[in-house]
């Protein structure tokens, strides 16, 4: 009688050996347990010793501070920002370049600055802060203020990035600015930013004002109808000579109405001579003029 070949395992049922899991012993589930929550704990130590929840708590203040429109954005800038401070980028110790470093404080205080509008008047003024705070640090070197020289760079930097006519600003920066070796003090320094902002914005008011004015075709305002808005803004800026500046000044151009605005212009209209052309940067060297006519100079 012939015997048979016993049938070897094909590979697979040798693969699906393979993959099937070991029968291990049972886990012990109160030792488990245990282990997450010291795994837990050791995590959350570790978050607290390198400082990340402080730093996430004071992002979060941050944003709720500011209510900005893109708080994710927000946020990335802000980090980028703090990147800033770590000593592989001269934040601490010896700096790579002066020079270097000086610029590096200059974006941080701006970015501070541009975190709120200078209507949020607690949340400016504690970026205000912080600002003066960034300026005032040399590496290892504390000092108690800052110099003329950084402030008026500042300065400079805020007018020249908010676009306006270097014409335009260049009077308020005469009026405003230090010395280069002169202490600046904080109260100095909140002022000056204050002052550098709302005028920016009064310029982009006028702005808006010019256009209503101009004459598509040729690009310029009538002359008669450009100086009655300004006569008009400057009675404006008279009638709030109480109110706290510099920030009283811009709502007093608010305060100018369609009805006020019409009237000026029509007794610009009146006239039936002549007039020659106004050219916007001429409109707004006006405008300008007259809130800076109204900032007191440091001294």
């Amino acid at each position: 009688m012939a015997v048979l070949p016993v049938p070897l395992p094909s590979a697979k049922m040798a693969a699906v050996e393979k993959r099937r899991p070991a029968v291990g012993p049972a886990a012990n589930f109160t030792d488990s347990g245990r282990s997450s929550v010291s795994r837990a704990e050791s995590e959350e130590d570790f978050l607290q010793q390198v400082g990340v929840t402080d730093m996430l708590r004071a992002a979060l203040l941050k944003v709720l501070e500011a209510r900005p429109e893109e708080p994710i954005s927000f946020l990335a800038h802000y980090f980028e920002n703090m990147g800033l401070r770590s000593p592989a980028n001269g934040g601490s110790g010896e700096p790579p370049g002066q020079l270097l470093l000086q610029q590096q404080r200059l974006g941080r205080a701006l970015w501070h600055l541009r975190l709120a509008h200078h209507s949020q008047r607690t949340a400016f003024n504690n970026n205000v802060g912080v600002a003066y705070e960034c300026l005032s640090a040399s590496g290892r070197k504390k000092k108690t203020g800052l110099d003329g020289r950084t402030y008026s760079e500042l300065l400079k930097r805020i007018c020249r990035d908010g676009e306006a006519p270097e014409e335009v600003v260049a009077p308020l920066l005469r009026k405003i600015q230090c010395r280069d070796h002169e202490a600046v003090p904080l109260g100095v320094f909140r002022a000056g930013m204050l002052t550098c902002f709302v005028l920016l914005e009064f310029v982009a008011r006028a702005g808006a004002l010019y256009r209503l004015l101009e004459d598509p075709a040729v690009a310029t305002a009538d002359r008669r109808m450009g100086q009655a808005v300004l006569d008009t803004l400057e009675g404006a800026l008279q009638a709030s000579d109480g109110a706290a500046a510099p920030a009283g000044y811009l709502e007093a151009g608010s305060r100018l109405g369609p009805d006020s605005l019409a009237l000026a212009m029509d007794r610009a209209l009146v006239a039936r001579r002549p007039s020659s052309p106004m050219t916007r940067e001429e409109f707004l060297e006006k405008a300008a003029a007259l809130f800076i006519a109204k900032v007191k100079p440091v001294g």
